[in-house]
């Protein structure tokens, strides 16, 4: 991987990971496009996508645990507090037990994180195989989820906000997030869309699915990073910490674009980009203009 190849791989991971358009779809794209390990044969060249598309997020991470500091902070010094004082008995001066909502909010994002966690370890491997870099899939997942996003701001009632997220919400959005292990999905476009049939409002449904974003961008990226070490190619760690870079900063400006953004908007601009997009791939695998696998 050159350095160009890095800035360009960083900059569409930090405008798409966060944006409802399916980030790894669009990276699948664009290492196709620059050409990312055309020399090596089609496993082992979806295996060093996989684990490069991996590494890259951890700028995404990063630029999500910068913008929400100050949440993380209070949700894990009550989380913290909170639970000591249970354990100690000093909970409550009428001796009941009571969380609170930085502690409760710890463990919505917990029991959110399970689905994804428990599903992605089980398909481990076909996740990093050559199925999903196929271009059917990604184009199918494109449109499927863009349907079901314009679905969700139908039904949903969008009414609830942070402090009214119950353990419902959190199970609703992380089995949403299952979806993303599938390219073409999106993980943030699956999580909003999951809250939003929830009933949450959009500007919740967006904090929250960042929120959820820590755990599994911060398991994948970390588990891709100790295997990257044996499967990328020999002066790739340079361009690796060039694409992380820039993801990050692109990133942070996209967290605040979005939250901005569904604060007076909804999402029809980002289900039209899916349906569009989705629509162009089939035609273009369709018409031969590109193949469907990973070579």
């Amino acid at each position: 991987m050159t350095i160009l190849q890095a800035i360009i791989l960083g900059i569409v991971q930090g405008l798409t990971e966060f944006i409802p358009v399916s980030s790894t779809a669009h990276l699948v794209f664009a290492a196709r496009l620059v050409g990312l390990y055309n020399a090596v044969e089609p496993i082992l060249k979806a295996e060093q996508t996989t684990a490069t598309i991996a590494v890259i997020q951890l700028g995404t991470l990063i630029a999500v645990l910068v913008y929400f500091s100050g949440d993380i902070y209070n949700i894990t010094r009550g989380f913290v507090q909170d639970h000591i004082a249970i354990l100690t008995g000093k909970s409550r001066v009428d001796g009941s037990v009571r969380l609170s909502p930085e502690a409760w909010l710890g463990w919505l994002v917990i029991v959110g994180s399970l689905p994804v966690a428990i599903v992605g370890l089980a398909f481990k491997k076909q996740i990093e195989g050559t199925f999903t870099k196929n271009l059917w899939v990604i184009a199918t997942m494109m449109i499927v989820v863009g349907l079901l996003l314009a679905l969700a701001e139908r039904v949903g009632k969008r009414e609830r906000s942070m402090n009214e997220l119950r353990l419902g919400d959190a199970l609703a959005v992380g089995f949403a997030q299952v979806l993303a292990l599938v390219p073409g999905s999106s993980r943030s476009g699956s999580t909003i869309m999951g809250g939003l049939f929830a009933g949450l409002n959009r500007e919740t449904a967006a904090r929250f699915s960042f929120l959820l974003s820590i755990p599994a961008i911060a398991a994948s990226g970390l588990l891709e990073l100790r295997e990257a070490i044996h499967k990328l190619p020999e002066g790739t760690y340079l361009p690796l910490v060039v694409a992380t870079i820039v993801s990050g900063l692109v990133g942070y400006a996209s967290i605040w674009f979005l939250l901005r953004y569904l604060r007076k908007h909804s999402t029809a601009i980002f289900v039209a980009y899916r349906l569009i997009v989705g629509g162009a791939i089939m035609f273009a695998l369709l018409g031969g203009y590109v193949t469907a696998d990973a070579g």
